[in-house]
């Protein structure tokens, strides 16, 4: 069999075919082409995957002794961050404990666009499968990959994705993202094609954690690609409302919808509540998740680093501590950089935001002179090093004018450490999006700073 300019695109473990052939006969048919046919895969919504603690595995009954989600549906809504004609989806077992059974799989659109519903529009109902197979056995520490899905989507649309296991996973150490701000709905029984979930009792078939899904990639033109946000809980959207999407990063995507110069640009929050750059914690460190949580996207042009208060924070108080801080989170940071830079994706970074309290205020335990003392440091060396591609000033936006160890309370969620709605509208509204066009075209490991 003879080919001109053929190319073939892996898609999971389905195939998009490209070209003109000069013999055809023995060319397998696909009922998915891709649209547009020069275009790439990037993330329309993506999320890092972490071990479930005990206290955020899914409720009882869904969730017994060696096993979860027996015999059950999950239905979760995710916010699309990019124009596509063509999904597919991840789902991730990486931190399973045994292989994750998956029966069967749908994605559709939910009642009236909204988030954390379990009612769906019946009529977009469509069947996911994976190398042509509506089940798939993921093993422990694997990632699998659906076929090319042609499911239209929009920036700033929610759908739905609803997933089946007949045996459930047989082990209590599950992957999720329990950061999602976003409800989930479960019930006993196939329900993969159901208008609705059969909900009794809402406590103990809802939970706020997304589980197993990693990422929806889209197939986009040639100028789309992805900015990818590496942080803590005030990226994962701590301080913003349940089902409203009104993280920072969202707040963000709007406004870059906004403009055709920007508009092409999708964005993944791979952000986790209480990471930290050097040691695991709540997730895998900052440091050694970035193969797995960026180079291993595909599309990805820009990348940004927002972490380092849960280092400062939890580090002892002791001087001595706090300086040895200081030169790890440095010498992090430039690997950091210089491994993102190997790919050519250039690197922006922001400064750490306050967190210290009043004197008489003692529920902000990271609160404390020598800490904040680092925190000045770390800023210092992040605005001036010349490491970072470019850096958005969080701490100047946020700061109190009057004391600038603290949040300005006309932004702050109320525990001195995260902002709330408004501050996350501000880091929006202020971000200096021209950057993206500065470093359209790339970076390398010689291109530190402007």
């Amino acid at each position: 069999m003879f080919f001109s300019r053929l190319v073939v695109l892996l898609a999971g473990a389905g195939l998009f075919v490209q070209g003109d052939a000069i013999e055809s006969k023995n060319v397998v048919k696909r009922a998915i082409r891709p649209n547009p046919s020069n275009g790439h895969w990037v993330d329309a919504w993506a999320t890092m995957p972490q071990l479930t603690e005990p206290a955020n595995l899914p409720p009882a009954p869904f969730n017994q002794s060696g096993a979860v989600f027996v015999n059950s549906t999950i239905r979760q809504t995710l916010y699309m961050t990019t124009d596509a004609r063509q999904i597919r989806l991840k789902f991730s077992n990486v931190f399973g404990g045994s292989n994750l059974p998956i029966t069967a799989v749908t994605v559709a659109l939910p009642l009236n666009q909204t988030a954390g519903i379990h009612e769906i529009q019946a009529k977009t109902v469509l069947k996911v499968t994976f190398s042509g197979k509506d089940a798939i056995s993921v093993p422990n520490g694997a990632l699998a990959v659906s076929d090319p899905l042609n499911f239209p989507i929009k920036a700033q649309q929610i759908i739905t994705v609803t997933v089946y296991l007949a045996t459930g996973q047989t082990t209590n150490s599950i992957t999720s993202h329990p950061g999602s701000r976003t409800t989930s709905w479960f019930q006993f029984g196939n329900a993969v094609n159901a208008a609705s979930i059969a909900v009794t009792d809402a406590t103990t078939q809802s939970a706020a954690h997304w589980y197993f899904l990693s990422s929806i990639e889209a197939w986009v033109p040639p100028r789309t690609g992805s900015l990818l946000i590496v942080g803590d809980s005030i990226t994962d959207g701590r301080g913003s409302t349940t089902n409203a999407n009104n993280r920072w990063p969202d707040l963000l995507l709007a406004r870059l919808q906004q403009s055709g110069s920007t508009n092409s640009i999708s964005v993944g929050n791979l952000a986790a509540g209480g990471n930290r750059i050097l040691a695991d914690g709540l997730g895998p460190n900052a440091f050694g998740r970035i193969d797995r949580d960026v180079l291993a996207h595909p599309g990805v042009k820009y990348a940004m680093l927002f972490e380092g208060v849960n280092d400062i924070g939890t580090a002892d108080t002791t001087p001595s501590a706090q300086s040895a801080l200081y030169a790890s989170l440095t010498q992090a940071f430039t690997q950091i950089v210089t491994l993102i830079h190997a790919h050519g994706i250039p690197v922006f970074a922001a400064t750490i935001t306050p967190f210290s309290a009043p004197a008489n205020v003692t529920i902000q335990p990271y609160s404390n002179a020598e800490r904040e003392k680092t925190r000045q440091r770390v800023n210092t060396w992040i605005r001036e090093s010349g490491v970072f591609d470019s850096v958005v000033d969080f701490d100047k936006l946020l700061a109190d004018p009057n004391i600038p160890s603290q949040l300005n309370p006309i932004y702050d969620s109320g525990d001195y450490l995260h902002p709330s709605v408004k501050g996350y509208q501000l880091i929006a509204d202020k971000f200096p999006v021209g950057i993206f066009g500065e470093w359209a075209d790339g970076a390398d490991e010689f291109s530190w700073g402007q």
